[in-house]
């Protein structure tokens, strides 16, 4: 199990390199500047998952692979750029696949530390999200997780699935694979058709 997590953390932080990477592409940013996004995007939440908890170290410290990995996720979004022609597109489905990768990995953290229900989505949710704030704030937009659009909904009806699935025992590489996949096709399903919540303000 925890190799299997270790895997699904190291494609989760490809994965937001990535979308940090497309979003600094985006606001014009010089290569440091986009390395730099790229690497609070794929780190933010699993660093601040670890703090919390205090007998952790925090992981891309202990854990080189994952710097390497953010570096060739920062790479590859640089050199093909040109053939994103979806670039909204693009950035959405990489955000995706790192939402549903860090949010499982941040449930069965807590799960392994023996944290309550509650805590367990807390941890998950913080984990697949908090990149992605971090990253947004830098690049001068409101966070997309405090907009109307379903965001970190997915995050925990996801990690809920998750934990539910790991109570009954369900063996690998199911227990894994239908929450990933699950909140992946939730978020870009949510995105194709712009579903979100009514807003408190009344007609925009």
């Amino acid at each position: 199990m925890e190799q299997i997590l270790n895997y699904i953390s190291i494609g989760g932080s490809f994965a937001l390199a990535i979308s940090g990477s497309l979003k600094a592409m985006g606001k014009k940013f010089d290569p440091f500047g986009i390395l730099i996004i790229a690497f609070v995007t794929a780190v933010g939440g699993g660093t601040l998952r670890d703090i919390l908890l205090t007998e952790k170290s925090v992981f891309w410290l202990k854990e080189t692979p994952y710097i390497y990995f953010i570096i060739a996720g920062t790479i590859m979004a640089l050199i093909f750029r040109k053939r994103l022609t979806y670039f909204h597109n693009t950035l959405m489905f990489f955000d995706a696949v790192g939402l549903a990768l860090y949010t499982i990995t941040g449930v069965q953290i807590g799960i392994d530390n023996d944290l309550s229900f509650i805590n367990c989505i807390i941890l998950g949710t913080l984990t697949g999200a908090f990149g992605g704030v971090v990253r947004d704030i830098l690049v001068n937009e409101v966070p997309v997780i405090f907009h109307k659009e379903i965001y970190a909904t997915v995050s925990i009806v996801g990690g809920i699935f998750y934990w539910a699935l790991a109570q009954f025992n369900v063996s690998s590489p199911f227990l894994q694979i239908a929450p990933i996949l699950f909140i992946i096709a939730a978020r870009i399903l949510i995105t194709y058709y712009k579903l979100a919540f009514p807003s408190i303000y009344g007609k925009e």
